[in-house]
C-alpha cells in the first residue's frame, strides 16, 4: 500500500468520527420516542432513559383514540396529497419555461423566485393570514393545498429549473420542428425526461407537507392535520410522555417508511441543484 493510500485511508478514519456522531445524535431521538412509547407512565416516571422492561402498546391504541388521529391522518393524506400533486405540475411546467425558453425578463424572475427562498415563513405569516380570512379558505381542505403550494413552490420551481437546465435545448427545437405546441412538448418530451427530479421533489414536499405544524395550525383550525393534533396529548400541569411519545412515533411512522424506501432517490435528488441555472 502506498503512502498516499495509507494517507487517504487515515483520512476516512479521521472523517468517520464525527459522522458516527452525528448518526448517533440523528438516531437517538429515534430510539428515545420509541423506547419510551412502549413504557407506562410509572415506568417512564422511575426509569426515563432506561430500556424498556415490559413493553405494552396501549399507548399507540389510546393515543390513536383519544386524539382522533384516524380523522387528522385522512386530512394530512388529502392535504399533503393535493399539495404535492400541484406543486409537482406547477413546477415542471415553470421550470420548463424558465430553462427551455426565452422570453422577456426571464432571469429577472429567476432571481426573484431565488430570492424569496431567503425570506423566512414567519415575516409573510400577517398578510398569509389577512389573504387567506379574504379569499375565505380557512378551515378549508383546499385553502391548505393552496397554502403549502404557495410556501414551497420557490424551491420547487428553482429545483426543476436546475434540472431542465441541464438538457440540450435542441430537442425543444427538435419537437417544435415536428409541428408541437408548447404543451406538447412540456407532456411527451420534458415530463418523462424529468422524471428523476420529480420523483425527488415528490418525496421532499411530502416531508415538507406532513410534518407542517405552523401552517396547517393556521389554516386548519377546526379539522386539522395530524402533526397538529397530537398536540392533544399534552396536558395542561402534566403530560404523559409515553403517551405523548406514542403518538409522535404514530405520526412520524408513515414519513420515515417513505424515507427509507426512497432514501436512494433522495440523495440522487440532492444533486439536482447544484448546476447553473
Amino acid at each position: 500500500m502506498s503512502i498516499l493510500a495509507k494517507r487517504e485511508k487515515r483520512l476516512l478514519w479521521i472523517a468517520c468520527v464525527p459522522m458516527t456522531l452525528l448518526a448517533l445524535s440523528c438516531v437517538y431521538p429515534v430510539f428515545f420516542s420509541l423506547n419510551n412509547a412502549l413504557k407506562t407512565n410509572k415506568g417512564y416516571i422511575l426509569d426515563r432513559f432506561g430500556l424498556v422492561t415490559q413493553p405494552t402498546f396501549d399507548n399507540f391504541v389510546t393515543a390513536w383514540q383519544r386524539a382522533h388521529l384516524s380523522d387528522y391522518f385522512v386530512n394530512s393524506v388529502i392535504t399533503t396529497g393535493g399539495a404535492v400533486l400541484l406543486l409537482l405540475v406547477v413546477s415542471s411546467l415553470a421550470g420548463f419555461a424558465l430553462a427551455m425558453l426565452r422570453f422577456p425578463f426571464r432571469r429577472f424572475l429567476f432571481m426573484v423566485i431565488l430570492a424569496s427562498l431567503m425570506i423566512p415563513v414567519q415575516v409573510v405569516l400577517v398578510p398569509f393570514y389577512r389573504t387567506i380570512i379574504a379569499l375565505d379558505l380557512v378551515n378549508t381542505r383546499i385553502g391548505l393545498i393552496i397554502s403549502y403550494t404557495a410556501f414551497f413552490l420557490p424551491f420547487s420551481v428553482y429545483m426543476m429549473t436546475a434540472f431542465y437546465s441541464r438538457l440540450p435545448r435542441e430537442l425543444v427545437e427538435a419537437a417544435r420542428m415536428d409541428g408541437a405546441t408548447i404543451l406538447q412538448i412540456w407532456w411527451n418530451v420534458m415530463l418523462p425526461m424529468g422524471k428523476p427530479a420529480l420523483i425527488t421533489l415528490g418525496i421532499l414536499n411530502t416531508l415538507y407537507c406532513w410534518n407542517d405544524v405552523l401552517i396547517s395550525l393556521l389554516v386548519l383550525q377546526k379539522e386539522r392535520t395530524v402533526m397538529v393534533g397530537i398536540a392533544a396529548l399534552r396536558g395542561e400541569y402534566t403530560t404523559n410522555v409515553p403517551l405523548l411519545t406514542a403518538g409522535i412515533v404514530l405520526a412520524a411512522a408513515p414519513i420515515v417508511i417513505i424515507y427509507v424506501v426512497f432514501q436512494r432517490q433522495i440523495v440522487n435528488g440532492i444533486a439536482v441543484g447544484a448546476v447553473k441555472g
